[in-house]
């Protein structure tokens, strides 16, 4: 039996979650596969059962499962809490931690049916296919921190740490990522001003002697976050550090006309985690307006990359096309003439098309 551990988490983790399950088990009994969910809490949810967004409970459901499949965590309710009780800093961070996900990838796809809906002129998006690589457990938001205060206010630090090892094991699996794609490796960095940055493209000029089938280059980060809306067709693989990736990858989103699309995969230990790259939404929550696509299409990433289901992950992707072309929206993506419908029809379209 695959066991998969699911953590919806809080505002529209709830609505999003059940569709991708429900996704999963129909692509699966095709082929004779069966799941074992069990439900963990997370996030502000946890913290209001339990007093911690991160309780023991369920790190040992996510460590005896093969997979995890995360809704999304926080709102404005848990903003008060000390910094290491909010869900993102006392959940999100310690799960990659403790379950080694050094690695969180990112694809950047644009479906031709929402060509349109990108902020961006048509031409300039059509066909747009990058993954991104954000390197996950190291960086500013795992280095130490300090608050002292001094005459006149604080001074307050948060140190950028990274290891050569850290870096070349992420750089590592970019690499392979692009000899399985178009041979173009993109580094992102910032090794005009930090000393990080600079060992960051030492390691990885060095990595590439092994690779000399990718074509390897480094832009600035700046530069970057220019280019990805100036031609953002130029990109094939992007990897880059822990902040940097953090806000590229929500740039790029929009890309693709609504971050409501958007998958991921957060993968290097034993176990990966799958989730939808928004947010918990909280001004949408109980309403059934969330888009459920990036959950179900992180979904098909798990079928993919933790079971090799290959064919189970592409026919719930060739279910998200086929409701796409049938011209189905929910309200993030919604087109003039196209049919708007909520979180749960869209998930039951997906579903129509999986049983075919």
């Amino acid at each position: 039996m695959n066991k998969i551990a699911v953590l919806p988490g809080d505002g529209i983790g709830a609505e999003i979650v059940p569709p991708a399950l429900e996704a999963v088990k129909e692509a699966g009994r095709k082929y004779g596969y069966r799941f074992d969910f069990k439900h963990g809490l997370i996030g502000g949810a946890a913290y209001d059962e339990t007093g911690h967004p991160l309780p023991e409970e369920t790190l040992k459901l996510c460590k005896e499962s093969d997979a995890v499949i995360l809704g999304a965590v926080g709102g404005p309710k848990w903003e008060n809490l000390p910094v290491h009780l909010r869900p993102e800093v006392g959940a999100l961070l310690p799960i990659r931690k403790h379950l080694g996900l050094f690695a969180n990838l990112r694809p950047v796809q644009v479906f031709p049916q929402l060509a349109d809906a990108s902020t961006l002129k048509t031409e300039l998006v059509s066909g747009l296919d990058i993954m991104i690589v954000r390197e996950l457990t190291g960086g500013l938001y795992f280095g130490d921190k300090k608050k002292e205060p001094i005459d006149g206010g604080y001074r307050v630090v948060d140190t950028l740490v990274y290891t050569t090892p850290e870096i070349d094991r992420v750089a590592r699996l970019s690499f392979e990522l692009a000899q399985k794609r178009g041979g173009r490796l993109t580094s992102v960095d910032k090794a005009n001003v930090l000393e990080t940055s600079r060992h960051w493209r030492e390691v990885v000029v060095n990595l590439a002697q092994e690779y000399s089938d990718v074509e390897l280059s480094h832009i600035y980060v700046d530069n970057c976050a220019m280019q990805l809306v100036r031609d953002p067709k130029q990109f094939d693989v992007m990897v880059t550090e822990n902040m940097f990736g953090d806000i590229l990858t929500d740039l790029a989103a929009q890309l693709t006309g609504s971050i409501g699309m958007l998958p991921s995969a957060s993968i290097g230990g034993d176990v990966a985690l799958y989730e939808p790259i928004h947010g918990s939404a909280p001004d949408i929550a109980g309403k059934d307006l969330a888009n459920p696509l990036a959950t179900i299409l992180s979904a098909a990433m798990m079928l993919r990359i933790t079971y090799n289901m290959e064919q189970a992950a592409a026919d719930i992707e060739k279910a998200v096309t086929k409701v796409l072309e049938d011209g189905y929206r929910t309200g993030d993506i919604m087109q003039p003439g196209m049919k708007q419908v909520g979180t749960k029809e869209m998930g039951e379209l997906v579903l129509q098309h999986l049983r075919g």
